[in-house]
């Protein structure tokens, strides 16, 4: 089909889009500067990987109280001021972890940013508010494109700064002050409220979030089932994304910069498959297929990587990046500590080559593939059978049961890698995965959007 033939109820609004993409892309940059930093970065306080799977929960253990309480509030009161207060949490969480002379500082920075962080799940909102059932994949997907241009981006920022601060694991966490900042600044000067002031608040009012809520949603006969499997699909998921960092500290002595640039790669497949691809996949495929193609290469992608050989790279001394891990001493204060308190084994200077390289960077294409699609078709299969006012509200659970996952995901994983070793978790995710597959085929059925003559609105009420 060319794009000439394409209607025009088909086709995404991109300049109603277009402030939400930008935003949240400057958004994820702060968050994408961290990310392959802060297993390095816990591992320098001499964190074990089961202490380091505690700091990843922490976050998402914080968002699973304070996401839906925020999903309610800009269905009644408008999307932009929640994602203001949003984002102000998040610049205090980074403000506090460039601040961070211990352990329990990075804690803290996750905490905070944890409880206030709508940012996703109000944006998925204002996107949901912005397109047409027929573009809302599409829609998603884009904001899943800035996420992926974080991913590219953001890493390239952190290894920068650590190569221009030698390896001060701080300056990485003011860049991500300085995003978060101008995120701010544009959220309240150029965001449009997307949710009309005739919409908000006519919804029936009940709790933001409770168990009997969630238990609802759960039973509810179009919408229980995907909510069942987004959240089982993000316990394998989460853990993948906690613990690649560590995973290939482990296997192939990357330090962060070079983990930056394992994080560069993987956002380059995100941007081309939710950029450009996901909006073409969803109308050949539908949402529900999508979800299924997005199960499976995504198990193929962790068994894969699971089975990454341990083999530095040509020029890697453990010597140097033993050096490095423990470098971060010299900007704590009354703290001495030696190479030997690192908790997570590096390899050894023998059997360096390219091979163990290669085969991880191969993996990263179907698992980049499976977790670039899955969100976003899950997501958008949700909001297209449930009514238009409960939107943000459902997208406030889904986000929820997100963070529930991620909060399970890197204690379960982080203690199986401490316990049974690093190929354990991900093949572990990998076959969870298959069976999910098996699972979402014969359990989840088509629904009113794949069964209403072409035209039709799907949502109730219209």
């Amino acid at each position: 089909m060319t794009t000439a033939s394409v209607p025009a109820e088909d086709k995404l609004d991109f300049k109603k889009i277009l402030p939400i993409f930008v935003i949240i892309f400057v958004d994820l940059l702060g968050m994408t500067v961290i990310i392959p930093l802060m297993p390095m970065y816990a591992v320098s306080f001499q964190a074990s990987a089961w202490m380091i799977g505690l700091l990843g929960a922490a976050y998402p253990v914080m968002q699973f109280i304070g996401a839906p309480l925020l999903g309610r509030l800009s269905d009644q009161y408008g999307r932009k001021p929640v994602l203001l207060i949003s984002q102000i949490g998040t610049l205090i969480g980074f403000i506090v972890l460039g601040l961070a002379g211990n352990l329990w500082m990075l804690f803290l920075s996750r905490i905070i940013d944890g409880i206030s962080g709508a940012n996703i799940s109000t944006a998925q909102a204002a996107i949901a508010d912005s397109t047409t059932e027929k573009t809302r994949t599409q829609g998603l997907g884009l904001m899943g494109a800035a996420f992926g241009l974080g991913f590219v981006i953001g890493p390239v920022i952190a290894a920068v700064s650590l190569m221009l601060s030698n390896d001060n694991y701080h300056i990485p966490a003011w860049a991500a002050v300085f995003f978060s900042a101008i995120s701010i600044l544009l959220t309240y000067f150029w965001l449009p409220e997307t949710l009309p002031a005739e919409r908000r608040g006519k919804t029936e009012k009940k709790p933001a979030f409770s168990f009997g809520s969630l238990l609802a949603a759960l039973k509810h006969p179009q919408i229980g089932l995907l909510l069942v499997l987004l959240f089982a699909q993000q316990i394998a998921f989460g853990g993948f994304e906690q613990l690649l960092s560590l995973f290939t500290l482990n296997r192939l002595g990357l330090n962060a910069s070079g983990n930056a640039i394992i994080f560069v790669y993987i956002g380059i497949i995100v941007v081309i498959i939710q950029g450009g691809m996901i909006g073409p996949w969803s109308r050949k495929l539908g949402d529900r297929k999508l979800a299924y193609v997005g199960l499976l290469t995504l198990a193929v992608g962790l068994v894969m990587t699971s089975l990454t050989p341990q083999q530095p790279m040509p020029g890697y001394s453990k010597a140097d990046l033993q050096a490095e891990l423990s470098a971060s001493s010299d900007f704590r204060t009354h703290e001495n500590p030696t190479t030997q308190n690192i908790q997570v084994a590096i390899p050894d200077d023998t059997n360096n080559g390219w091979f163990g390289l290669v085969w991880i960077l191969v993996a990263m294409i179907p698992a980049s593939i499976g977790g670039g699609v899955l969100q976003p078709s899950l997501n958008s299969l949700i909001t297209k059978r449930i009514d238009p006012g409960e939107i943000g509200g459902t997208l406030g659970i889904s986000a929820a049961l997100l963070s529930g996952a991620n909060a399970v995901a890197p204690v379960l994983f982080g203690g199986i890698f401490q316990a049974m070793g690093s190929t354990a978790p991900f093949l572990v995710g990998g076959l969870v995965l298959a069976l999910l597959l098996v699972f979402a085929v014969t359990r989840i059925k088509p629904g009113r959007e794949e069964t209403l003559p072409p035209g039709r609105m799907v949502s109730g009420g219209h």
